[in-house]
Protein backbone atom coordinates (compact mmCIF):
# COMPACT_ATOMS: atom_id res chain seq x y z
CA UNK A 1 0.00 0.00 0.00
CA UNK A 2 1.03 3.49 -1.05
CA UNK A 3 1.15 6.88 1.35
CA UNK A 4 1.22 10.16 0.39
CA UNK A 5 2.48 12.80 2.77
CA UNK A 6 2.42 16.47 1.96
CA UNK A 7 4.06 18.12 4.88
CA UNK A 8 3.70 22.25 5.04
CA UNK A 9 4.94 25.09 7.27
CA UNK A 10 1.85 26.09 9.28
CA UNK A 11 0.11 29.44 8.34
CA UNK A 12 2.22 32.42 10.07
CA UNK A 13 5.64 30.65 9.82
CA UNK A 14 7.81 32.00 8.23
CA UNK A 15 8.98 30.63 5.27
CA UNK A 16 12.63 31.61 4.10
CA UNK A 17 12.61 28.77 1.36
CA UNK A 18 9.98 30.09 -0.01
CA UNK A 19 10.39 34.01 0.00
CA UNK A 20 13.95 32.97 -2.07
CA UNK A 21 11.55 31.39 -4.43
CA UNK A 22 9.26 33.98 -5.20
CA UNK A 23 12.32 36.61 -5.29
CA UNK A 24 14.29 34.20 -7.58
CA UNK A 25 10.95 33.91 -9.97
CA UNK A 26 10.58 37.60 -9.61
CA UNK A 27 14.25 38.20 -11.32
CA UNK A 28 13.31 35.81 -14.17
CA UNK A 29 10.27 37.95 -14.88
CA UNK A 30 7.55 36.12 -13.26
CA UNK A 31 6.68 39.39 -11.69
CA UNK A 32 3.62 38.28 -10.75
CA UNK A 33 4.02 35.67 -8.36
CA UNK A 34 2.93 36.83 -4.57
CA UNK A 35 3.72 34.27 -2.52
CA UNK A 36 5.51 30.87 -2.39
CA UNK A 37 5.14 28.05 0.48
CA UNK A 38 7.26 25.63 0.65
CA UNK A 39 7.42 21.94 1.79
CA UNK A 40 8.11 18.67 1.32
CA UNK A 41 5.97 15.21 -0.21
CA UNK A 42 7.37 11.82 0.63
CA UNK A 43 5.61 8.69 -1.25
CA UNK A 44 6.08 5.66 1.78
CA UNK A 45 5.40 2.05 0.61
CA UNK A 46 4.02 0.07 3.67
CA UNK A 47 3.70 -3.86 3.73
CA UNK A 48 0.11 -3.22 5.47
CA UNK A 49 -2.73 -4.07 3.55
CA UNK A 50 -5.71 -2.42 5.86
CA UNK A 51 -6.11 1.54 4.81
CA UNK A 52 -7.53 2.19 8.66
CA UNK A 53 -3.80 0.76 9.55
CA UNK A 54 -1.79 2.11 7.12
CA UNK A 55 -2.82 5.57 7.87
CA UNK A 56 -2.35 5.40 11.37
CA UNK A 57 0.97 3.86 10.88
CA UNK A 58 1.94 7.00 8.43
CA UNK A 59 0.07 9.51 11.20
CA UNK A 60 2.21 7.92 13.68
CA UNK A 61 5.19 8.10 11.56
CA UNK A 62 5.04 12.42 11.11
CA UNK A 63 3.75 12.60 14.56
CA UNK A 64 7.39 11.43 15.34
CA UNK A 65 9.66 12.00 12.69
CA UNK A 66 8.08 13.44 9.12
CA UNK A 67 6.98 16.59 10.70
CA UNK A 68 7.77 19.36 12.74
CA UNK A 69 4.38 19.78 14.33
CA UNK A 70 5.44 22.96 16.42
CA UNK A 71 5.23 24.69 12.95
CA UNK A 72 4.52 22.27 10.22
CA UNK A 73 1.16 20.12 9.14
CA UNK A 74 0.56 17.42 7.57
CA UNK A 75 -1.97 15.36 5.13
CA UNK A 76 -2.12 11.74 4.14
CA UNK A 77 -3.82 9.84 1.36
CA UNK A 78 -3.23 6.39 1.21
CA UNK A 79 -3.68 4.80 -2.44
Amino acid sequence: MKAMVHVMLKQGVLDPQGEAVRSALGSLGFDDVENVRQGKYLEIELAETDRERAEARVREMCEKLLANTVIESYSVEIG
